[in-house]
Order: C-alpha cells, then structure tokens, then sequence
C-alpha cells in the first residue's frame, strides 16, 4: 500500500511538471496527455484499500487539474473537466470490479480498454461542447483524430495517453506487488522465528 501511495504522489507531481517547468501549451508534443492518472485510478480502485481507494486517486486528479488549469488560464471547472471526472468515476468502477483479483494478466487489458472508453466520452465532449466542430458525424469523427487547427491532432494525444496508461499501470501494479511479497517475506520470518 505504501508503495502504491508514493507512486501516486509521485505521479501526481510529475503530472504537474508544466507548471514547476513553466510549460505552456504549444511545448513538447511528447508530454501532454502522458498523464498517469487514469492507470492509476483503475489499479487504485482494484488495489488500494478500501478506506482510499477511491478518494486519494480522485483527490490527486482534481487537485491537479484545478492547478494545471489555472495554470493554463483555463476555467477551473468547464464542461470537459466534468465530462474527464465522470469517464474517470467510470473508470473507477471498472477497476472497482476487480478487487477480488487484482492481477496484472485481468488489469492491463482493462487499463487499456479504459483508456479507449476515456478518449472516445472526452472528444465527444469536446465536440459536443467547442463551437470549432461541426455538429455532425464529420465533426465527430475530427474530434476523434485530427481535431481542432492550431492543436495537435487528437490521436497524438490518445497516442500519448495510451502509453502512459500502460507504463503508469505497470508501475502500479510492480509497486503493489513488491510490497506483496515483502509481506509475505515478512511473515515467513516471523513464521520461522516461532518454530
């Protein structure tokens, strides 16, 4: 759990780099959206304790994105947070099914599925919301891949998400495994030392 919970402080700084580094948003390409939020509130609902799985995970996401959003200029809450906020309270519950079992073989795949639910309700959010995008199936279907001029496309932004999805998670669940066996290590000792 310890190891869970410094991997998500960490996370959580990392994710707020832009603004120790004074980035804005025209700078690098590579490191916006390569957040290890969504993993992490997945493998969190799926691992951490109960009394925290849930409210450490989301208390790091909205404090972050309220900081990252002033930051930016942006309004602290607008449509699209609360679109990210309900796909990740979605993304919760997913992970939230897999408590009994939290293995990397049943995990992974769902962080992966997750990130796909989480792009597709994000940029219909966006397209519903942004004056830039036809309301039509064209629209749509710009807010899915190339999105709006003077931004990168969307699909560099999933591209980004998807591997941060997998690598956050991977780390996760190695941080939640070491701990695993250092308790079992732990108990083998103890085991010994009575007999």
């Amino acid at each position: 759990m310890i190891a869970g919970l410094v991997l998500l402080l960490i996370s959580a700084l990392y994710r707020l780099l832009p603004v120790f580094l004074g980035y804005t948003t025209e700078q690098p390409s590579w490191f916006f959206n390569f957040s290890p939020m969504a993993a992490l509130i997945l493998c969190g609902a799926a691992c951490l304790p109960r009394r925290i799985a849930i409210i450490v995970p989301f208390a790091s996401l909205l404090v972050t994105d309220f900081i990252l959003n002033a930051h930016y200029g942006w309004p602290l809450i607008n449509a699209e947070l609360i679109a990210k906020t309900i796909a990740f309270a979605a993304v919760a519950a997913f992970g939230w099914q897999f408590r009994a079992q939290p293995r990397a073989k049943v995990i992974i795949p769902a962080v992966l599925g997750a990130s796909v639910f989480f792009y597709l309700v994000t940029n219909s959010v966006s397209w519903m919301c942004e004056p830039g995008y036809a309301k039509s199936i064209g629209g749509w279907a710009q807010a899915l891949t190339v999105g709006l001029p003077n931004y990168q496309p969307t699909w560099m932004f999933y591209r980004n998400q998807f591997v941060s999805d997998l690598v956050f998670s991977v780390l996760f669940l190695a941080c939640i495994r070491i701990r695993a066996e250092d308790h079992a290590q732990i108990g083998k000792q103890v085991q010994a030392a009575h007999w």
